[in-house]
């Protein structure tokens, strides 16, 4: 099984992250880790802190000569500001200079502060923050490596920034991740990126925050993995709750969820054909893909497609949100942090991070194997069997 753990705080020295599953032989360059984690600071409306925050990588266990030994893979991310937060973040004995009271409307703050029996809001959003996901990146990356063995690739794209939207039959391929990451606001359709950087510029002239809809979708991905025979065995299930976990994330669509609810059955599913030399599906194929390649918590071999909502960022430039500062009582408005007007562009690198965790972790399930090389062996005897059924469907 392939899982992992992140650990750190946003203004602390590191971030953490372990992973444990990953099969011996797995090719890891710490230039590709950190190529990664350069697309999670793009976008346009990203904050001052993406232009001068820098991500220094060590690798410090689980890899030996550019290739996983099979035991877990320690990674950390330093912070590169650290000497400025030193004092006030410190693990020694202390107190801090000053304490965050006035929790925001919309964040973990007020919350994680009663949960925890805080009176300090900064010792629930240094976790909280979404500067955690750098961790996931990494993690994503590795699981992404070893998808890329069996050929299956994730691409994702911004659908939409505000009330700016993209046409809904626009959606890239995996050699199209390039173009994507070279727009402003990661969007696919260049018309609608200039609606969308327009939003952006009257937001943030508002001292404003907005949120978005970024599409993820996994290609190649064969024909059964997850399950149909408990609730949690269900792929569907599992990608939701990964994607839901992100910091923000309001939202999750599989396929065409939203709009089947309003449809008829005759309409709203897809039709199945033959096709043999569509080896992912074992020769069967759909002739649409409104399910968002899954059936029964099953994946049908089909490309598997989510849309994941980001409401607008809890931290405005121009602090209106009402509060209650909780040491006086007295109502006011809530502090201000460091933001971006928007991180949708970020979401979709996190996005693909997690759909690469939660597919890998399958795959490793139906596939097994202690090396890349039994994986792969693995995946492709399982591929080449599949289509006996479709020979025996055949007509004569």
């Amino acid at each position: 099984m392939l899982r992992f753990l992140t650990a750190g705080e946003s203004h602390g020295p590191s971030l953490s992250v372990i992973v444990e599953g990953l099969p011996a032989g797995l090719s890891v360059r710490v230039e590709e880790l950190g190529n990664e984690l350069a697309r999670r600071r793009l976008g346009y409306g990203r904050g001052p802190r993406m232009r001068f925050e820098r991500d220094e990588l060590r690798l410090i266990g689980g890899v030996r000569h550019g290739r996983t030994l099979g035991s877990p893979v320690a990674v950390e991310i330093l912070n590169s500001e650290w000497p400025k937060w030193e004092v006030e973040m410190s693990p020694a004995p202390g107190s801090p200079s000053k304490k965050l009271t006035a929790p925001r409307p919309g964040h973990a703050d007020l919350a994680g502060m009663q949960k925890y029996g805080f009176d300090d809001a900064r010792d629930v959003l240094e976790r909280a923050s979404a500067r955690e996901t750098a961790a996931r990146v990494v993690a994503g990356s590795l699981a992404k490596s070893l998808l890329a063995t069996v050929g299956v690739a994730i691409v994702s794209h911004v659908v939409r920034i505000g009330a700016a939207t993209t046409p809904s039959n626009v959606r890239p391929l995996p050699d199209d991740l390039e173009r994507v990451d070279e727009s402003e606001v990661r969007c696919f359709d260049a018309t609608s990126e200039a609606a969308m950087i327009a939003e952006i510029k009257a937001a943030a002239k508002e001292g404003d925050s907005l949120g978005g809809i970024v599409e993820v979708i996994a290609y190649g991905v064969p024909v059964g993995l997850g399950s149909h025979v408990q609730w949690d065995r269900k792929l569907d299930g599992l990608l939701a709750g990964a994607l839901m976990s992100i910091q923000a994330v309001k939202a999750v669509e599989i396929g065409d969820g939203m709009a089947q609810a309003g449809q008829r059955g005759s309409v709203a599913h897809d039709a199945i054909a033959l096709d043999e030399s569509f080896s992912q599906g074992g020769g069967f194929v759909r002739r649409s893909d409104h399910a968002g390649g899954l059936e029964g918590g099953i994946s049908s071999g089909a490309p598997i497609i989510a849309k994941v909502a980001m409401k607008p960022l809890a931290t405005l430039n121009r602090p209106v949100l009402e509060t209650v500062d909780v040491a006086t009582g007295e109502s006011t408005v809530s502090f201000k942090e460091r933001t971006d007007v928007t991180a949708v562009p970020a979401l979709g690198v996190i996005c693909e991070a997690m759909m690469a965790l939660v597919i890998a972790n399958e795959a490793q399930r139906k596939f097994g194997g202690d090396s890349v090389e039994e994986f792969v062996r693995n995946h492709g005897s399982y591929v080449a069997n599949l289509g006996s059924t479709a020979s025996a469907a055949r007509p004569e």
